[in-house]
């Protein structure tokens, strides 16, 4: 698509195939800053790029801030967590506001996140850092006693998570000083939070000038399996309580643009528990599911709400109306293998004869022993889903669960 001068010149930070076609079809020009190995398939489909491994930030870190700003770049774009900090660093140098840096750093680590959230007036879990094991079995009893537990009660669960990874990766669930005993040493040091009860979903927010341009809430059927847009009636009726929580969010972390991915729980009495907040888009690919019911590339709106030079008229043109403008709702399923050893995958007959299915990435398997999930584990592929009735989708999405797709 032809490019305008006039607008921003991004550059997308790590590999997202999807990300690099939106752009393509977009009047943006654009860069893209992936690892080596991405440099023939950019050579190949003459796509903009510059080579960059984003290992720790280190002395060689400027560098790449340098080469961006001498191109003519105007604004960096983290496409996976592992590429938030990076961005806060080239931002900090392009936008020459320093500030940017500090920003990322909350946004990568859990434990100054919810200091910060808890610091803004959002209500928060209890929650503190383990560095070794004997922290961690400290921690669950000081929970316990603090809910008032009997000898002989079952313990209320605590959550151990590693501070700087995406999503479910690092994520354990513990129950009891044996469950201690499985974490491994190099996991520490952690965040360790009380369990909270109650509906556990996710937001995604286009941010621009430090206002809600676009907001979708993602309503997790399963967390780690299932998720579809946008939400049932019964969570979507949190909307206006839901976007309160999410302004006190951003102004808590002086958001002035980007994309906010931040998850939420209501407990029974109608209290919201803020969880975690990510600064790129989420997992189990819920810009696309978005474009299915929305018709709008989401990755688009990523680079209308970073660039500097987006007009207010760009903006109102570019974001449908939520949810009213939703033709129907789109969902998806992880699917993990539920047995030990595998030889195919066969998709079931009912999923696939299903008049909500679309089309799943699943690939044969590549051996047969299935590699047992250490905490919540990387799903073998997605398969897709779209209907009108939200609750059919929900009830469809939970029985993929207890169906086989690698036999």
């Amino acid at each position: 698509m032809e490019k305008n001068p006039d607008k921003g010149f991004v550059a997308l930070l790590g590999w997202s195939l999807n990300a690099v076609e939106a752009a393509e079809n977009f009047d943006r020009r654009y860069v893209v800053v992936a690892p080596d190995w991405a440099e023939d398939y950019c050579q190949q489909h003459n796509i903009p790029y510059v080579p960059w491994n984003f290992e720790r930030l280190n002395d060689r870190s400027m560098e790449i801030a340098q080469t961006l700003k001498d191109m003519g770049v105007d604004v960096a774009i983290p496409l996976f967590e592992e590429t938030v900090e990076w961005a806060g660093a080239i931002n900090a140098v392009l936008l020459d506001s320093p500030k940017l840096l500090g920003q990322s750093m909350l946004l990568r680590d859990k434990s100054l996140m919810k200091r910060r959230a808890q610091l803004g007036g959002i209500r928060v879990g209890i929650f503190e850092e383990a560095h070794d094991k004997d922290d961690v079995i400290r921690f669950l009893k000081r929970v316990n006693q603090t809910l008032l537990k009997l000898d002989g009660d079952p313990n209320d669960p605590i959550h151990f998570k590693a501070f700087d990874k995406a999503g479910c990766l690092g994520h354990r669930v513990i129950r009891t000083p044996d469950d201690v005993d499985t974490i491994p040493e190099e996991e520490f040091p952690a965040l360790m939070e009380s369990h909270l009860d109650g509906w556990e979903f996710a937001v995604e927010a286009w941010v621009q000038n430090g206002k809600i341009r676009f907001m979708n809430i993602s309503e997790y059927v399963t967390l780690g399996y299932s998720v579809f847009v946008p939400a049932s009636p019964e969570l979507e009726a949190h909307r206006p309580a839901i976007r309160r929580e999410l302004e006190k969010l951003i102004k808590a972390f002086d958001i002035e643009f980007g994309f906010v991915h931040p998850e939420y729980f209501v407990t029974n009495d109608n209290e919201m528990y803020f969880g975690e907040v990510a600064y790129r888009p989420p997992g189990f690919k819920v810009f696309e599911l978005l474009e299915r019911v929305y018709g709008f590339n989401a990755y688009q709106g990523l680079i209308l709400c970073f660039d500097p030079k987006t007009t207010e008229e760009e903006i109102t043109a570019f974001f449908p109306r939520e949810v009213v403008d939703a033709d129907g709702h789109a969902g998806c399923f992880g699917v993990y293998p539920r047995r030990r050893v595998v030889s195919r995958l066969e998709i079931p007959e009912e999923t696939e004869n299903h008049p909500y299915f679309e089309s799943h990435e699943l690939t044969p398997p590549l051996e047969e022993t299935v590699t047992k999930r250490t905490a919540f584990g990387t799903h073998w592929g997605l398969i897709y889903f779209r209907g009108e009735d939200p609750h059919v989708l929900r009830d469809l999405l939970k029985h993929q669960e207890d169906l086989d797709f690698y036999v």
